[in-house]
């Protein structure tokens, strides 16, 4: 894969160097690449994937906007 390399001015300095667009383009193929429940082997793992992915509410050292570190 070949990068884009553009240059562009920045605050405080002269050009610098920014990398471009770094994805493939087209659509991915295949049904199964969106089907999770299928790739986790058992109960357990599907609901560590869950709170993985929801750690704002599971999660015992996650601070949202809803709860406070510190009590008022």
């Amino acid at each position: 894969m070949e990068y884009k390399i553009e240059k562009k001015s920045a605050p405080g300095r002269d050009e610098v160097e920014v990398l471009g667009a770094t994805y493939e383009e087209g659509k991915p193929e295949g049904e199964e690449l969106g089907k999770w429940r299928q790739k986790l082997r058992d109960r357990n793992e599907k609901l560590k994937y869950l709170q993985t992915g929801e750690r704002y509410w599971y999660g015992k050292d996650w601070y949202g906007s809803e709860k406070r570190k510190n009590p008022a």
